[in-house]
């Protein structure tokens, strides 16, 4: 059976970390020990604050743990694209802002000692199969009157017997084992005097004059000056963020080719969605004697997929096609959630109308540039040190010019209500459901979410997403119930894995 887990899961040694067990008081809190959350834990404990991050599942394994860690700043939207909608100065500061996270995951790394596997590659962007080269001449045109001349347009076969045909050169593009570089970075944390604590459910986070009250499962309270809610998607504000983007799964999997069969470098097509790819050389001889291509795509929104089964067997075909010194099957494979901002870049800073509260969200899918840059701009932020990024997240922001975006994405999400009235499958499917299986049933006019554990015990909750009321679906590729309208997830347990909701899906009892 083919391991439904990322393949860093299998190729890293864990740091040990414990729950939270008493009340804290400190100058930081940080929520999230992803990517994001350990930047800005890492800065400012760096600059001597007293910093506490807390996580409700293990360190590093939330979505930062599924990332196919691409280091680039070649972006989900096409740079022309992104001069519409912000001019070509901010523009050219997206550009800059992520060419400067990547070198700074590469300084932290080589001052730290962490040995993270960083190595800096080409990235190659080409045209997927109904693509126009005219995309590959715009974004060329516009790279280069952003100062990028480095960027080329090539014909040149990268890899003996593949035809790319016309595809764009990027240099300086860098990847790394994403948990190695997190738990490294929790041992600096650590070091600094910070503490992190895993299996710690923040329920609610609440501001006054004198701080910041957050609640944690257990009745176990943080007192803090300052909190940064570095969560995937910022449960503390029920509505305003997330009207401005749009909850999608992505999709991965692995595969073994023959050793230095295909260079070491990213590569993107030009597909909507788009297909990414990427090596990875186990450095444990003992774990494989041949490379692994790892390969993502068929990206869609929360909720609202088809059969994940089918998608992973998509993937497959096309990398197969793409790249023929694929021999085997799919070694390992697993699904992540990204955040779709409405205007192309991401949210980090003060979260509206609070003023001791950071968010960081809309990454899209360019977490891992996201995340250290939002670790530098929270912490110059919060330190009160000019940055020259600040305006340009600014989550308050509001781009007229992506108007279109924002009543295409909120329309969507007005349609999936429609669940609340049309009819599910009738709770007498509950009888034939398997061992290990969820479903959405009705009861009358009420939804259940029911789930059957492997010891043939059927656990049954609302299915009334309790953020804003839709109603969930089930995920069988990653076992959850998830959200449609704003990409809330739940266990089978029906307890929260990703936000906005904050609460757990209701248990039935009867």
């Amino acid at each position: 059976m083919i391991p439904n887990k990322p393949i860093w899961d299998d190729t890293h040694s864990p740091m040990d970390f414990s729950a939270l067990k008493k009340n804290l008081q400190t100058d930081i809190c940080v929520i999230g020990a992803g990517i994001t959350g350990l930047s800005v834990a890492y800065m400012l404990s760096k600059q001597g604050k007293k910093v506490v991050v807390v996580d409700k599942g293990e360190v590093g394994f939330g979505e930062t743990g599924v990332t196919t860690a691409h280091l680039t700043y070649v972006l989900d939207n096409r740079y022309f694209e992104l001069e519409k909608l912000h001019g070509k100065d901010a523009t050219k500061l997206v550009l800059e802002s992520h060419t400067q996270a990547i070198d700074l995951i590469e300084d932290i790394a080589k001052k730290e000692k962490i040995d993270c596997d960083f190595e800096r590659v080409n990235g190659y962007l080409f045209l997927g199969q109904h693509g126009d080269e005219k995309i590959l001449d715009l974004e060329l045109r516009s790279l280069h009157s952003l100062g990028f001349t480095g960027v080329s347009k090539e014909t040149k076969a990268v890899n003996d017997g593949i035809d790319m045909g016309s595809y764009l050169q990027f240099p300086d593009q860098a990847q790394i084992h994403p948990l190695k570089y997190l738990l490294g970075l929790a041992k600096c944390i650590q070091k600094n005097g910070g503490e992190i604590y895993k299996n710690s459910f923040v329920q609610n986070v609440k501001e006054d004059k004198n701080g910041v009250h957050i609640s944690v499962e257990g009745g176990l309270e943080i007192k803090s000056s300052i909190v940064v809610v570095a969560t995937n998607s910022p449960f503390n504000d029920r509505f305003e963020m997330h009207t401005k983007q749009a909850a999608y799964r992505t999709y991965a999997l692995a595969v073994e080719i023959p050793k230095d069969s295909v260079e070491q470098a990213l590569y993107w097509d030009t597909e909507a969605p788009y297909h990414y790819i990427r090596l990875y050389k186990p450095t444990d001889s003992a774990f494989s004697l041949n490379d692994f291509l790892i390969i993502g795509g068929e990206d869609h929104k929360t909720g609202q997929g088809d059969n994940e089964e089918d998608l992973y067997k998509k993937i497959l075909v096309w990398a197969k096609k793409n790249f023929p010194m694929i021999k085997g099957a799919m070694k390992y494979r697993w699904s992540g959630q990204i955040l779709e901002p409405i205007d192309g870049i991401a949210f980090i800073g003060l979260n509206p109308h609070d003023k001791r509260t950071y968010i960081t969200t809309g990454y899209s899918g360019s977490g891992m540039t996201y995340g250290p840059m939002a670790g530098k701009i929270i912490s110059d932020l919060i330190l009160g040190k000019e940055n020259e990024f600040t305006d340009l997240y600014n989550p308050t922001r509001k781009d007229i010019k992506a108007a279109g975006t924002f009543m295409k994405e909120n329309l969507n999400v007005a349609r999936q209500y429609a669940d609340i009235l049309l009819p599910q499958e009738d709770i007498d499917h509950l009888k034939t459901l398997k061992s290990e299986e969820g479903i959405v049933v009705n009861k009358g006019l009420q939804k259940i979410a029911a789930y059957k554990n492997k010891d043939g015990k059927v656990c049954k909750y609302s299915a009334i997403c309790p953020h804003l009321g839709c109603v969930v679906r089930w995920n069988k590729d990653a076992q959850s119930f998830d959200c449609p309208c704003h990409g809330s997830r739940f266990d089978t347990e029906g307890k929260v894995l990703n936000g906005p909701a904050k609460e757990n899906l209701k248990q039935l009892l009867e």
